[in-house]
């Protein structure tokens, strides 16, 4: 056949997939696994992406983000007023309080207020809902759980208490950033 090198290439097209971001203006919405970006005066890189199902139609995307040997975690979620980006680093839960598990199996919930590094943070909201890594996991897989928020004065400062299973904890600790904050997006190999 004269003409059967472009028969491969077409069959090669066919099978790649469409991008879903403009790739000359990547935003912080477009990150996922591979993707390397600056942020806080450091090159970064998404290691893990993971959903989080809230109900009624309700998700967040949350991002393990790693540079030079520091793991964070970026939490995006749209709301009326724009894109709501968090970034935490995670706690155990006894740097939080050293009777706060106790305190949350034996009330259901844990304290009002939480006083941290010299922060006071109340608790503004509490959130039952579903969580999977994008990559392993499949959506009718995914894990239920039950995060209780807490902000500061400002509302700019916060910390997330998680409860996993009966006796599992986790938390984190952090703040609002902005969208400006973030530059040189760049996809990694997909």
């Amino acid at each position: 056949m004269a003409f059967g090198f472009f028969k491969k290439k077409k069959d090669e097209d066919a099978n790649k997939k469409p991008l879903d971001y403009d790739p000359l203006n990547i935003k912080v919405k477009d990150l996922r696994k591979g993707f390397v970006f600056d942020f806080d005066f450091k090159s970064w890189e998404v290691l893990e992406e993971y959903e989080y199902d809230w109900g009624d139609y309700s998700f967040s995307k949350g991002l393990k983000i790693q540079a030079d040997g520091a793991v964070k975690y970026l939490t995006l979620t749209s709301t009326p007023q724009g894109l709501e980006i968090v970034c935490t680093s995670s706690l155990m839960l006894s740097q939080v309080g050293p009777n706060l598990a106790h305190h949350i199996m034996t009330r259901n919930k844990p304290p009002e207020t939480i006083t941290f590094g010299g922060v006071v943070y109340y608790r503004e909201r509490e959130s039952p809902g579903f969580f999977r890594n994008v990559a392993t996991t499949p959506r009718e897989e995914s894990v239920e759980f039950m995060s209780w928020d807490y902000y500061d004065e400002s509302g700019k400062l916060l910390m997330s208490i998680e409860q996993w299973g009966d006796e599992e904890f986790e938390a984190s600790v952090g703040q609002i950033v902005q969208e400006y904050d973030f530059s040189s997006i760049l996809p990694g190999n997909q």
